[in-house]
């Protein structure tokens, strides 16, 4: 099975989603069952129906977490440094609207580009890997091709 590569901090918000699972999530849904199956009928039962459906999304999303978390390479970008890898935050400018963004780039798990969080498998983080601070990363997107500059390179 192929390492899947991850940021400490990426590493310990899946950790903690899992132990919530596990000690919140899968108990509420046990007691919410077994509620519902005292109101008679099963076959009728909204109740019952509702919490088996969230009790297979718990355990389904139990079982994803255990996978990831088992496959995971923990990489600490505070010991990394030069060019741009895997945990670098990179501010880039986009060289034709010259509006300024900065990412980090993550493991597919924790990427969020609403919070800047970049998947190293995204187009704009392939392109940028290997760069340095002044080189520009032209980037094919489905709106045609971009092209940014790389302001800053940092390892946190």
């Amino acid at each position: 099975m192929e390492k899947i590569p991850m940021t400490r901090a990426g590493h310990s918000a899946l950790d903690e989603e899992l132990r919530q699972l596990k000690s919140a999530e899968r108990p509420a849904v046990i007691r919410a069952i077994a509620e519902a199956r005292e109101h008679g009928d099963l076959s009728e039962n909204a109740e019952y129906h509702a919490a088996r459906e969230r009790q297979s999304f718990v355990e389904g999303r139990i079982k994803e977490l255990e996978g990831i978390l088992s496959l995971a390479d923990v990489i600490d970008p505070a010991r990394l440094s030069g060019a741009v890898k895997f945990g670098a935050t990179v501010t880039v400018v986009d060289d034709n609207t010259d509006e300024e963004k900065t990412y980090q780039i993550v493991g597919e798990p924790e990427a969020d580009i609403e919070r800047g969080l970049l998947n190293i498998r995204s187009p704009l983080a392939r392109a940028l890997i290997g760069k340095d601070v002044g080189d520009t990363a032209e980037v094919r997107t489905p709106g045609g091709e971009k092209s940014y500059e790389i302001l800053d390179i940092r390892y946190i």
